[in-house]
C-alpha cells in the first residue's frame, strides 16, 4: 500500500480508539491480525483483539494526544508515538487498586501492514511509570 495510504489507516486507527469505537477499529484489521502487548502474551485474531478491547473500556477510559505517525515508503509497516491520558476505572487483574487514579504515560505502537490492514500491532509503554501514578 502507499505510504499516504498507511498513514490514513493509522490515523483511522487512532481517530476510532479515541472516539472509543472498538468496532471500527477492528474493522482495519487484516486476517491473521496479531496484537503484541507490553508486558503480556501474543492474541492472534480479531476475536483476541475484541476481548482485549472489553476488558480495556472495562478498566481504562483513555485518550491519546500528541500522536505522530510514522510509515516507511512501501507502506508496509508504521509507527506512532503519543501520550496516553488515562484513568483508571477498575482493578485490572493483580496490578494496584483502581480508584480512579489519572494517568499520563508516554507511549509507542509498531505496525505490520498488509493489503488488507492492520496485521499487527506491538504496543510498548512503562508499565513501572504507571504502576508508580496509580499507587
Amino acid at each position: 500500500m502507499p505510504r499516504a495510504t498507511a498513514l490514513d489507516l493509522i490515523s483511522r486507527y487512532y481517530a476510532a480508539f479515541n472516539a472509543g469505537d472498538t468496532d471500527a477499529m477492528e474493522a482495519l484489521l487484516s486476517p491473521g491480525f496479531e496484537h503484541h502487548v507490553n508486558e503480556g502474551n501474543i492474541r492472534k485474531g480479531a476475536e483476541a483483539f475484541r476481548d482485549f478491547n472489553a476488558h480495556m473500556t472495562r478498566c481504562y477510559k483513555e485518550h491519546l494526544t500528541d500522536i505522530v505517525i510514522m510509515a516507511n515508503d512501501a507502506g508496509t509497516r508504521a509507527a506512532a508515538e503519543f501520550v496516553v491520558n488515562g484513568v483508571y476505572l477498575e482493578t485490572d487483574g493483580d496490578l494496584p487498586t483502581a480508584k480512579g487514579q489519572e494517568y499520563v504515560l508516554p507511549a509507542g505502537t509498531f505496525f505490520t501492514l498488509d493489503e488488507r490492514g492492520i496485521a499487527r500491532v506491538t504496543t510498548y509503554y512503562n508499565l513501572a511509570d504507571w504502576v508508580r501514578q496509580v499507587s
